[in-house]
């Protein structure tokens, strides 16, 4: 749909507001029903929400499955009205227990995403409500102030010293000032300074704006539309993707060769076919798509209850596998309860001006809620009634001031307060003993020496400067100079209690900590100190501006601590980490950290951060604890274990079986398994395997973190894929030359044995050690005695004859029995064989 008015900076509010049905207490319930109706919802493109009947088609969407019912159905045509239907059915049912699976896993995933799902305050009847992005409308009015996200392109109705970084969308460094008015209709989109674009994020300051353009009208919608953006693949599904096409060469070659070679042998011709189709179907996990939205889920809801919100599932495999973390030190290792230790002059003795300077800044700025102006108003009760503001230039990440103009009496005068050496580089004079104004040059010595003995005992310092600017009632960046030196905010902020052992926890897990901060070198090298991380080596942002990508990836991996580092640094030193060969997590809050928290491999951010950062992150913790962060990362390698015990089970005793089969098709003067036993032979040891995500994982699968290996499971597969042939091959021993079976016993013997052996054998692959040692999860354990008792049941029952199978002779149920036992013990011996061979390797 063509958006409303497609140049609307070019209009008054009040026009505005008129055509989009709007008012200055904004839409009414039933407006937005009907706007929401109309538009669609605030989307950049529609979510992929699966009805029920798209989630149940997908189950039978692969080309091998369709063939096979192409095939099944080609048979009905032909009278083989029995098996084909039989066919059929066991497909469906597999793929009806596919869907029930992943829909479970899907709901439960969006109830969580719910915890923290983004919102924006509107006016909707004249009262404040918050509501999802998706939800709001054009003709919505929204309420902004400082790490709000916007949530459309918006007409600014009216602004309170309000910046917005527009970096996502125009590529701008610096934060932009916004202002209503009307501007003309030519105006180019960097210059639309009435104009609030959705992608962007408050900075500073507040506003109230009508929401004209939402969803892919929106000019990032545009953009986003032209790029089609997609998140960046994580590892895991990278490996997944290669995984699936390893398997499908594989599985292709087989079809080609054994269909050619039955032929050949005179078979029948749709008989080899449907075998052959039925032998991939096999040999291809059909339920991973599924196990992996399971396992994934129920990590997800695992971590839940451990207070961690993953918002992104595919990043919970990253999350397990990570063996980096960066953090800033605020509120992670220290309390982040900051409170003012000292305010003291230029000479280092305690002030009240300081003081009082500083709560004027402090009380008067409008920027996002930050830990230091909120300890700065609540140091000192003064009364600033007196006091009244004029204008105010915000805090950037590249000046790291923060200037506010008030007005005294007769006075005007601008208060700066910010990192010390960014306000002494716009001071030329100083406050010196009793208030007199001496060059700068004459007290910075001191000034320097002062703050080096403030940052070596750990605190964080700030400058405070001013200026009387006359009649001036404006001040702009560039008014930041001339300016006279004050003295020194001293904040402290102390180190959590038994930091240092979560520290030690983490390295323990393979993950080790680097701390990413704005702070000197001197403060970061104290607090090291107090929390226990090495602080010999420490790389600053002047170091790195002088550094190549390559010198910073080599440096990287022997720095645990980074001091006066910019935002945009932040990405850097990720990017590197990541050059270096790890898997890189980010944890930040802050307006500044969204870039870094894309770069990383998992991005971290916390219930409370601001709207950027929150919707950033691929993790939200509902506590910005460590020790939150500690159990999500064991339960991300819980749930990566238990996705691999599904992948392990389908490429050993489920190739071993298809491969065998497809073998003894070319010896036998008949089919070795029918293709309707093959297809339910798949369906019985595929049911287990839904278990997997409940089931147990050894304390050594937790304790480091793992990484997706192809080459690994490759040879997993060919090893424990031959150990199940060559007792396959034995079981066909034992019915041919002892039992001299009939075709129909053979197929009858060989089905119970496969699907038996291959749901046993999940219990011995499942876990590195002895399996005797190692508990099964209940729910795998019953799953898998269920499917045993009813294919030994099966040849028994009413149902045999329509799938071709004959009762067996006690003689072979013993034999079976010691079959099954070497096999698991030859199994046991070749697992011990081939993790001590990798280990090596």
């Amino acid at each position: 749909m063509d958006p409303v008015l497609p140049i609307f900076w070019n209009l008054p509010a009040p026009q505005v507001l008129e055509q989009l049905s709007s008012a200055p207490q904004g839409l009414s319930a039933t407006q937005a029903e009907t706007a929401l109706a109309r538009f669609g919802p605030n989307e950049l493109r529609p979510t992929d929400r699966l009805s029920g009947l798209r989630l149940l088609l997908k189950q039978f969407a692969s080309p091998i499955t369709l063939i096979l019912i192409a095939g099944a159905i080609l048979s009905l045509f032909l009278g083989d009205v029995a098996d084909a239907t039989i066919i059929l059915i066991i497909v469906v049912v597999s793929g009806v227990l596919g869907f029930w699976q992943e829909r479970g896993a899907a709901n439960a995933v969006a109830k969580l995403l719910a915890v923290v799902q983004t919102k924006a305050t509107v006016l909707r009847d004249g009262n404040e409500v918050k509501l999802a992005l998706a939800d709001v409308v054009p003709g919505d009015l929204v309420l902004l102030a400082a790490g709000a996200t916007i949530p459309g392109d918006c007409l600014l109705l009216e602004s309170h010293d309000l910046f917005v970084d527009e970096a996502a969308l125009t590529g701008e460094t610096y934060p932009v000032e916004k202002s209503g008015g009307v501007l003309a209709a030519d105006t180019a989109l960097s210059g639309r300074a009435n104009v609030l674009f959705m992608g962007t994020h408050v900075v500073s300051g507040s506003a109230r704006a009508v929401v004209v353009h939402t969803g892919a009208a929106t000019e990032f919608g545009k953009v986003s539309e032209r790029l089609r953006l997609q998140p960046p693949e994580t590892e895991f599904e990278h490996g997944i993707r290669h995984f699936g096409y390893f398997l499908m060469e594989v599985t292709l070659l087989l079809i080609i060769v054994i269909f050619a070679l039955n032929v050949y042998l005179a078979r029948p011709v749709l008989d080899s076919f449907l075998f052959s189709l039925a032998l991939a179907v096999g040999l291809t996990p059909q339920l991973l798509p599924a196990i992996i939205s399971i396992n994934l889920a129920q990590g997800a809801k695992q971590m839940a209850k451990h207070k961690v919100i993953v918002k992104r599932l595919a990043a919970i495999e990253n999350f397990g596998s990570m063996n980096v973390l960066c953090s800033d030190k605020t509120g992670t290792l220290t309390e982040g309860q900051v409170h003012v230790e000292a305010m003291l002059d230029a000479r280092g003795n305690p002030s009240d001006t300081v003081a009082l300077y500083a709560c004027l800044n402090a009380s008067y700025e409008s920027g996002y809620l930050n830990p230091i102006d909120a300890a700065i108003r609540t140091d000192r009760p003064f009364d600033l009634a007196a006091y009244q503001k004029l204008d105010e230039v915000p805090y950037d990440f590249i000046r790291k001031r923060l200037s506010i103009l008030v007005a005294h009496d007769a006075q005007h005068l601008m208060i700066t307060k910010g990192a010390l050496q960014n306000v002494l580089d716009v001071c030329d004079q100083a406050e010196g003993e009793n208030g007199q104004l001496v060059p700068l040059a004459t007290l910075q010595p001191a000034i320097q020496a002062k703050f080096e003995e403030l940052s070596q005992t750990g605190f964080r310092t700030l400058g405070l400067a001013y200026r009387d600017t006359g009649a001036d009632a404006t001040i702009r960046k560039e008014s930041e100079a001339a300016m006279t030196f004050l003295g020194f905010v001293v904040l402290a902020d102390p180190p959590k209690a038994g930091i240092g052992a979560t520290i030690q926890q983490l390295a323990q897990l393979g993950v080790t900590l680097k701390v990413i901060t704005g702070d000197n070198r001197a403060v970061a090298a104290h607090l090291g100190q107090q929390v226990g991380l090495p602080g010999a080596n420490i790389l600053t942002g002047s170091d790195i501006r002088a550094m190549s990508s390559a010198a910073l990836a080599h440096q990287v991996n022997d720095v645990n601590l980074f001091a006066e580092i910019e935002p945009n640094q932040k990405e850097q030193i990720i990017l590197a980490l990541k050059q270096a060969g790890h898997v890189v997590g980010y944890m930040g809050d802050g307006i500044n950290d969204a870039s870094a928290l894309h770069a990383a491999d998992v991005g971290i951010s916390v219930d409370s951060a601001v709207d950027v950062a929150r919707e950033a992150a691929d993790i939200v913790l509902l506590e910005k604890e460590l020790d939150v962060l500690l159990d999500g990362v064991k339960q991300g390698r819980i749930t990566f274990a238990n996705t691999l015990k599904y992948i392990f089970m389908a490429t050993s005793a489920n190739f071993g079986n298809m491969f065998s089969m497809a073998g003894a098709s070319l010896l036998l003067p008949f089919l070795p398994l029918l293709p309707t036993q093959i297809l339910l032979t798949n369906l019985l040891t595929d049911f287990p395997e839904t278990a997997i995500a409940t089931d147990n994982v050894d304390p050594d699968a937790v304790a480091k973190p793992r990484r997706w290996d192809l080459r690994f499971i490759r040879n997993f597969m060919l090893t424990f894929g031959l150990v199940s042939s060559i007792f396959d091959y034995l079981t066909f021993g034992a019915l041919l030359l002892i039992l001299h079976a009939s075709p129909q016993q053979f197929q009858t013997g060989w089905f119970v044995e496969s699907v038996i052996s291959a749901s046993l054998v999940v219990l011995v692959i499942r876990t590195n050690g002895p399996f005797y040692k190692s508990k099964p999860g209940k729910a795998l354990l019953i799953a898998t005695l269920v499917i045993d008792a009813v294919t030994l049941a099966l040849p028994y029952t009413p149902l045999a004859g329509l799938f071709g199978f004959s009762p067996i002779p006690p003689l072979f149920i013993g034999m079976l029995v010691i079959i099954l036992a070497l096999y698991m013990l030859t199994a046991e011996v070749a697992k011990h064989f081939f993790y001590r061979r990798m280990r090596r390797s």
